[in-house]
C-alpha cells in the first residue's frame, strides 16, 4: 500500500498492510532546529512515515505573531497593528481592529516555539455584535492547495481546518474570551453564549461553501477547549454538539473526512462524539500528558465505530524515553487499539526539542506491526 492508501484505509475503519504512522503537525522550530529546515513533507519521507501535511493558508488564525494582518483586513475590518517586539524569543503584538460600529483591541506574544494570547478581542457583551457584521470571511484560494496535493501524492494526506483561530465554534470563542469567563457565561448567560456560537457558526458554514472542489484528504475541527479536561459533558453536550453536528453534516456534504480534536479529553463525551458524525477522534492523550483515559480505553468504548488517532506521549516517552521504551509503547497501543484497524499512530499533540533518534525509532517501530 502507500502511505495515501494506509491512512485512508484506516480512516474508513478497515486494515491496511500495517500500522500507518504519523505525527500531530511538525512545528517550525523543531524542523529548524534538529532537522535542517525541511519542509514537513520532507521531514516525514526522512523517517519513512506516513505524511499528514498540515494546510493553514486562508483559514483566517489572525492571532499568530507572524500573520499577514493585512490579508485579513477589509475596509470595515481593518487590523492595526503595533509590534511591540520583534525579537523572535519574545514577540509581542498590539492590535487595534477599526469598524464602522467602533474599536476592539487584542494583544499576543509569541517565541520560537509557539504563540498565545494575552488580552482576548471580547470585552463587552456588545462586541460580538461588531464581529457578526464586520469580521471578515476569506475565500479559500484553491491554487495553492491543489499544488501542494499533488507534492504530497501517494506519500500521505493533505488536511485542512474550517476558517477561524480555531476551526470548531467553541474552540474559537475560546480564542475570542478567556474559556473560564466562557464556562461561566454557560450558566449566568447561555442565551448570550449560543448567541456567540451561532455567529461563528454562520461564519465557518459560508467558508465551507468556498471549500468545495478543496483537495482535502482530512478536515479538522472541535479544539482542546471542547474537551473533558475543561468543561463538563454537560457543557459539551449543549454548548458543542449541536454546532459541531452542523458542521460536520456542511463538510459531509462536500465529501470532505472529518477528525474531531479534543486533545485526551475525551472520558464522558465518547457518545456525543460519535453523535456529531465525525469519521475519526483524536488526539488520545495518555493520562501521562495530560488526557482523562488511556487511549485503550477510547477504543474499548467507541473502537469499530470511529477511527482512531494519536496515543503517543510525545514527551515522557518519545522526547526522554529510551529506544527500548518508545518501541515498547509503539508496540503496546497498536496491540490494545490498533488491532482491529481503524487507527493511525500518532503523537497526542506537538513536540520541540524530541532527539531525531527518538523519531526514527518510533517510526521504524511502526513499521514492524503489521496485520
Amino acid at each position: 500500500m502507500t502511505s495515501k492508501e494506509r491512512m485512508m484505509t484506516a480512516l474508513h475503519l478497515e486494515k491496511p498492510d500495517r500500522l500507518p504512522v504519523s505525527v500531530h503537525q511538525w512545528q517550525g522550530y523543531h524542523l529548524d532546529t534538529y532537522l535542517g529546515g525541511v519542509t514537513p513533507l520532507e521531514a516525514f519521507r526522512k523517517f519513512g512515515m506516513d505524511a499528514a501535511v498540515q494546510y493553514f493558508a486562508d483559514m483566517g488564525q489572525f492571532w499568530l505573531v507572524d500573520a499577514d494582518y493585512s490579508k485579513f483586513s477589509t475596509p470595515e475590518w481593518r487590523d492595526e497593528v503595533k509590534v511591540v517586539s520583534s525579537d523572535p524569543d519574545n514577540r509581542v503584538n498590539h492590535h487595534v481592529i477599526h469598524t464602522p460600529g467602533g474599536d476592539l483591541t487584542y494583544k499576543t506574544a509569541g517565541d520560537r516555539k509557539t504563540t498565545w494570547i494575552t488580552e482576548y478581542l471580547i470585552k463587552h457583551d456588545e462586541d460580538i455584535e461588531l464581529i457578526r457584521k464586520y469580521m471578515p470571511v476569506p475565500m479559500l484560494d484553491l491554487e495553492p492547495l491543489n499544488r501542494i496535493y499533488d507534492e504530497v501524492g501517494d506519500d500521505g494526506i493533505v488536511r485542512g481546518f474550517v476558517w477561524g483561530d480555531q476551526a470548531g465554534c467553541w474552540q474559537h470563542a475560546a480564542c475570542l474570551m478567556d474559556v473560564s469567563e466562557l464556562i461561566l457565561r454557560t450558566f449566568d448567560r447561555p442565551d448570550w453564549v449560543h448567541r456567540l456560537l451561532q455567529i461563528l457558526l454562520e461564519k465557518k458554514l459560508r467558508f465551507v461553501e468556498g471549500m468545495n472542489g478543496a483537495k482535502f484528504d482530512l478536515i479538522e475541527t472541535g479544539g482542546g477547549s471542547s474537551s473533558s479536561t475543561v468543561i463538563s459533558p454537560g457543557i459539551h453536550h449543549e454548548f458543542c454538539l449541536p454546532y459541531d453536528r452542523r458542521l460536520h453534516d456542511a463538510l459531509h456534504g462536500l465529501g470532505f473526512k472529518i477528525t474531531y480534536h479534543t486533545c485526551g479529553g475525551t472520558n464522558g463525551i465518547e457518545d456525543s462524539i460519535l453523535s456529531n458524525g465525525a469519521d475519526a477522534t483524536e488526539t488520545l492523550a495518555p493520562p501521562s500528558i495530560g488526557g482523562n483515559q488511556e487511549p485503550w480505553q477510547v477504543k474499548e468504548k467507541i473502537g469499530g465505530r470511529i477511527a482512531l488517532i494519536g496515543g503517543m506521549d510525545q514527551h515522557s516517552v518519545l522526547t526522554d524515553g529510551s529506544p527500548e521504551a518508545i518501541a515498547a509503547q509503539v508496540r503496546l497501543l497498536f496491540e490494545r487499539v490498533g488491532a482491529d484497524g481503524g487507527y493511525i499512530l500518532s503523537c497526542a499533540d506537538h513536540f520541540f526539542d524530541t532527539p531525531p533518534e527518538n523519531i526514527a525509532v518510533y517510526a521504524d517501530a511502526a513499521r514492524e506491526c503489521t496485520y
